[in-house]
């Protein structure tokens, strides 16, 4: 009979890299490697990742009341 009780046991299941959907690492959560973690920051930085807000004409008449 073997003993599993000297096995760590993960603290949570592992999820997908956002980037390329391989398993991911503690050190880059969520992300599996510095690179994939790299590229999502670019993403931001170089603005192809946006979120949406009210569009400019609704900003401005709520503005002029």
């Amino acid at each position: 009979m073997s003993d599993d009780s000297s096995r760590p046991t993960p603290m949570r299941p592992t999820r997908k890299c956002p980037e390329c959907s391989r398993p991911s690492n503690r050190e880059t959560f969520p992300f599996c490697s510095p690179r994939c973690k790299a590229v999502d920051l670019n993403r931001w930085l170089s603005g192809s990742y946006v979120i949406p807000g009210p569009g400019l004409d609704e900003a401005t008449d709520n503005d002029e009341r």
